[in-house]
């Protein structure tokens, strides 16, 4: 295999998520934590779409969102730990949950906010991030929540949004894992971080650019 080539392949790993991801130390092991208290007025919404230091640091950054948490969904493997997801073999994805002030956006903005943050017709893959981990998923938990999600795919799909079809699952929420606290508000505590510089930042700058109706203001 020619050197230019194995030197271009090392390079994508190098800018991918899980590899520049920190090895954990005692880092406890991921738990549900579908019983989080909310606050008043507030309710949550769960979306999966590449690495999740990108996803958390979008959402984050949204009007009437309350807060973004790093975890693991849509698998079947209970308390799943970082090491174990990025096998593949876990069925979890990479998930954000979104904690957000209905009264100041609605479910069906945050889906927008979703299909308009990342690529959703790439199978298994964002960005440099390769695997069944990286699926772009939107979860629902009601029966309007999944009609508004099929309704955007459509309305995007009618629209020729995007060259290729939308592959993005819709998936019945089960269970969502707080994924390890390193892994939370990594953008925000890791600026200078290869992946960060090269790869969320500017994921997260075309997001603003594209919808600055959405961002909060200062005051917020």
């Amino acid at each position: 295999m020619p050197t230019a080539y194995l030197s271009l392949i090392a390079a994508f790993q190098l800018l991918s998520c899980s590899f520049s991801a920190p090895k954990p130390i005692d880092n406890p092991r991921p738990v549900a934590t579908n019983e989080y208290p909310l606050p008043q007025g507030h309710e949550v919404a769960y979306f999966a779409s590449g690495c999740f230091w990108c996803v958390e640091a979008v959402f984050e950054q949204v009007t009437g969102v309350h807060e973004a948490i790093s975890g693991y969904a849509g698998g079947t493997t209970k308390n799943p730990t970082y090491n174990q997801v990025v096998t593949g073999r876990t069925g979890h994805a990479e998930t954000t949950k979104v904690i957000y002030d209905k009264d100041k956006v609605s479910f069906e903005t945050l889906v927008t906010v979703f299909f308009g943050s990342h690529d959703p017709t790439t199978l298994n893959r964002q960005g440099p991030d390769r695997g069944t981990h990286y699926r772009s998923i939107a979860f629902y938990e009601t029966a309007e929540e999944k009609e508004i999600i099929e309704e955007i795919i459509q309305k995007l799909t009618t629209a020729k949004r995007y060259p290729d079809p939308i592959v993005t699952e819709v998936k019945k929420f089960d269970v969502f894992y707080q994924a390890e606290d390193y892994h939370q508000d990594y953008e925000k505590n890791n600026p200078n971080n290869p992946y960060i510089r090269a790869v969320s930042k500017p994921r997260v700058s075309a997001f603003l650019q594209n919808y600055p109706e959405l961002i909060k203001s200062d005051l917020e």
